[in-house]
C-alpha cells in the first residue's frame, strides 16, 4: 500500500461538560437565551470541525443527563471518569478512548459559547502547519479595554489572563497579573493599543504533548498562579499563540449566575451569534 492512501485518523474537538460546578450546578445544560450552554458550545465546535475538515467532536463528561442531552444534539460522547480535575484531563482521556488516537486536540470548554468557530478552526490550522506543542488564542488589548480589565482585577484579581509573547507568537509567559509592567504609558498612549495581550481561554494540543500532560505533574508557578498551560512552559514545552480579534461578548467563559446575566444581557444588545449546525 502506497503511503499517499493511508488514511490518518479525525484531529478531534473535544467538549468537556460537567454537571458538578461549585458556583453553577448542572452548567451545561443551563439556558441562555432559550439554548442550553452546551447547545451553544457543541453547534461552535460541529461549525468549527466543518470548516477544519478532517475533523471530529465529542463531549467528554461525567454525567448520565448531560451525555443524554449530548446525543439528543447529534453529538458524540465520552464517558470520562469524575475525578478528572482539568478539562486537559478530561479532553486527553475522551481523546484515549477514540478507535484511532488522533493527532491533535482541540479543549473546546463546555462554558465558551461565545468562542467563535473560525478562532477554533485556526488554531487547528495553526498546530498542522507549525512544529508547536499547544496553541491558543489572544487578543491586544486597547487602552479603554485595559482600564476596564484593571478595574476588574481591583474586585477579581484572578480573573482574566494575560499573556507575554514573543515577535515569532511565541508564547513567553502566562499570569493572572497584568504584564508587562508600563513604564512610560503616558506616551505609549499615543498609540491605539497597549502592550497587553489577554488570553482567550482554549487550547489545541498536539497528542503526544497531552499524553505528556497528563502524566507530569503539576509545577510550581503553575500552582502559584492556578495556570495550567504554565506546565509547559516550565517544561521547556512550545507554545505558539494565534492573534484573533477581541471578543465583542466580553465573557470568554460562564462560572457563575451574574456570569449568565450578563450573557443574556450582551446577546440581547449585541446579537445572537449561534452558529446553526448543517445537519
Amino acid at each position: 500500500m502506497s503511503s499517499s492512501s493511508i488514511t490518518l485518523p479525525a484531529d478531534l474537538i473535544v467538549v468537556p461538560a460537567r454537571f458538578g460546578s461549585t458556583r453553577l450546578p448542572g452548567k451545561p445544560l443551563l439556558k441562555l437565551a432559550g439554548r442550553t450552554l452546551l447547545e451553544r458550545v457543541t453547534a461552535v465546535a460541529c461549525a468549527a470541525a466543518e470548516q477544519a475538515e478532517h475533523c471530529d467532536v465529542v463531549v467528554a463528561t461525567d454525567d448520565a443527563r448531560i451525555a443524554d442531552h449530548a446525543r439528543d444534539l447529534g453529538v458524540d460522547v465520552a464517558l470520562t471518569s469524575d475525578e478528572l480535575d482539568s478539562g486537559s484531563a478530561r479532553a486527553h482521556a475522551a481523546a484515549r478512548m477514540r478507535s484511532s488516537a488522533p493527532g491533535l486536540v482541540i479543549n473546546l470548554q463546555g462554558d465558551a459559547p461565545f468562542i467563535s468557530p473560525a478562532v477554533v478552526a485556526g488554531l487547528m490550522r495553526t498546530l498542522r502547519e507549525g512544529n508547536a506543542d499547544v496553541a491558543t488564542p489572544v487578543y491586544r488589548l486597547d487602552w479603554d479595554r485595559l482600564e476596564r480589565l484593571r478595574a476588574h482585577k481591583v474586585t477579581a484579581p484572578f480573573s482574566g489572563t494575560t499573556c507575554v509573547r514573543g515577535a515569532d507568537g511565541r508564547a513567553l509567559w502566562f499570569s493572572k497579573s497584568i504584564l508587562p509592567a508600563i513604564r512610560g504609558e503616558a506616551e505609549l498612549r499615543a498609540q491605539p493599543l497597549s502592550p497587553v495581550w489577554q488570553h482567550l481561554g482554549l487550547y489545541g494540543y498536539r497528542m503526544a504533548a497531552l499524553e505528556w500532560f497528563a502524566s507530569a505533574e503539576p509545577t510550581p508557578y503553575e500552582c502559584l498562579e492556578g495556570l495550567e498551560q504554565l506546565r509547559f512552559l516550565e517544561s521547556g514545552r512550545t507554545i505558539a499563540t494565534v492573534e484573533v480579534d477581541p471578543p465583542e461578548h466580553a465573557l470568554s467563559g460562564i462560572d457563575t449566575p451574574s456570569d449568565l446575566a450578563l450573557a443574556e444581557d450582551a446577546i440581547s444588545r449585541l446579537g445572537d451569534s449561534f452558529p446553526v449546525r448543517q445537519r
